[in-house]
């Protein structure tokens, strides 16, 4: 699975962390940084974990899907979406 993006520079390994609000707080930091995004930030970010999350979904272990998910949670809360 690539952690590569034309809309986002994405901090290295940032899908490898145990820590849902580190991906989350990654995540809305890379997608407020980007000018070649053709969306909100906070679109922007969720679709790149979404992404992550289904193409690598068949062969992630269980409880790092879990832990993928929470961040998901954490980054509406992040940009108070929640």
């Amino acid at each position: 699975m690539t952690e590569h993006s034309d809309a986002l520079t994405l901090d290295k390994g940032v899908f490898t962390s145990r820590d849902p609000k580190r991906i989350a707080a990654s995540l809305k930091r890379s997608a407020e940084k980007s000018r070649r995004r053709k969306t909100s930030a906070f679109r922007s970010a969720l679709s790149m974990l979404t992404f992550y999350i289904n193409r690598a979904g068949k062969s992630l272990p269980a409880s790092r899907k879990k832990n993928l998910m929470r961040a998901k949670d954490e980054l509406r809360k992040q940009f108070g979406k929640a």
